[in-house]
């Protein structure tokens, strides 16, 4: 027999509310959906194929040596902190201490988290750029901040210096920016980013730079903001492994920036995870130290991928627009005669056998990305060539 005084439940919630909008993301579902379905997963972005067999083998080594299987230091181990020093001063010129100006975290998106939870009080107001990574809205929520999005509009998803400077309020305490842009492929110029830092030294704003596509740029050149004048100081820079050297389960990213700012990030960070990654931190030390050659390899070669699914998209009937960095490709549906990304990606696996990710879900200002899809072209060839297959049905 039940029992009456539990057959209701509790009165309160379970889940914070804070966090009860923003539901399972839209990567766990598509990527289920394209596991259900059988179909080509160009939704969430992870490569089909590992990186370098030498640095798989570097991890490989560590884990038979000893080194990194138990708790690594919480800062992280000491070699990838030079390695991520010397990445910093090889490509920027940028000097870092890897004793007090570098920490390691379990890949970017803890970085992101923990910098939010670090920098921000409640009631903090953060400019971001829309269509922004979904984790980015969680974690100003987590921290009891409030976005301000700062839309990227199609055609060619610029920044409006203009109107970042009218969203500025005397309760903004952060700038969170990320170039390359994921979804949209920007690569923010120099002189947008001379904009920003002047905007951010003048209203003495904190900046949060998550540049993890840094060596995907096609078009253009990646600048990183610290390396412009007044803003060492005031801008935390985040990267990762995943994206540069196709080993995205191994988590390990970084944070880069002065002591004061590393010491605020990890005293979150601390609480998170505490440290992660042992084995795969060393692995990821000899990676960095790669020779030119290979970071030259592997843009050209999805910069290839790029231009193979974009000219397919077009061919299929999609408006694209032709990212300058990143792993992808965001089209317009309208011209085959829909409206609704969701459903669309909803409904592409059954009619195509292809997953891809809706941009609305990355905006507050839902109908402007109402009719953007965004593609993954970091897959092997062939299967972007059996997907742009598939969806030549479309025109049918």
């Amino acid at each position: 027999m039940s029992d009456p005084e539990r057959s209701n439940g509790p009165a309160r919630p379970f889940l914070n509310r804070k966090l009860a909008a923003f539901g399972t993301t839209i990567f766990a579902e598509m990527s289920a959906l394209a596991t259900a379905t059988g179909a080509i997963n160009l939704g969430q972005g992870f490569p089909d194929t590992d990186g370098p067999a030498e640095i798989a083998e570097a991890a490989a080594r560590a884990i038979r040596d000893g080194r990194g299987n138990q708790y690594p230091p919480g800062p992280g181990v000491p070699e990838l902190r030079t390695a991520i020093a010397a990445h910093q001063q090889r490509f920027y010129g940028l000097a870092h201490d890897p004793d007090t100006e570098v920490l390691v975290t379990a890949g970017a998106t803890e970085a992101i988290a923990a910098s939010l939870l670090a920098l921000l009080e409640p009631g903090d107001e953060v400019i971001a750029l829309e269509p922004f990574y979904d984790s980015y809205a969680a974690c100003i929520a987590m921290a009891g901040a409030v976005r301000v999005p700062l839309t990227l509009r199609a055609p060619d998803f610029r920044l409006d210096v203009d109107a970042l400077r009218a969203a500025v309020t005397p309760r903004t305490r952060l700038l969170l920016l990320n170039t390359p842009h994921n979804p949209t492929g920007t690569v923010l110029t120099p002189a947008e980013l001379a904009a920003v830092a002047e905007l951010a030294v003048s209203r003495d704003l904190l900046v949060i730079t998550d540049e993890v596509y840094e060596h995907l740029v096609f078009e253009g050149t990646h600048t990183p903001l610290a390396s412009l004048p007044g803003m060492r100081e005031r801008t935390v820079t985040i990267s990762s492994a995943g994206k540069t050297f196709s080993f995205t389960g191994w988590k390990v990213g970084w944070v880069t920036g002065t002591p004061e700012l590393v010491t605020a990030v990890r005293s979150a960070k601390q609480f998170l995870t505490y440290v992660s990654s042992g084995p795969f931190q060393y692995a990821i030390a000899e990676a960095l130290a790669l020779p030119d050659a290979y970071y030259d390899s592997f843009r050209a070669d999805l910069a290839a991928k790029r231009d193979l699914l974009s000219d397919g998209l077009a061919a299929a009937g999609f408006e694209v627009f032709r990212p300058e960095g990143t792993y992808f490709v965001t089209t317009d549906i309208t011209p085959l005669g829909e409206r609704d990304g969701l459903a669309f990606c909803r409904a592409l696996p059954e009619r195509c056998g292809v997953v891809a990710i809706p941009n609305q879900v990355f905006y507050d200002d839902k109908a402007a990305g109402a009719s953007h899809v965004r593609w993954a072209f970091c897959k092997r060839t062939v299967v972007i060539e059996e997907a742009i297959e598939r969806l030549s049905k479309l025109r049918k």
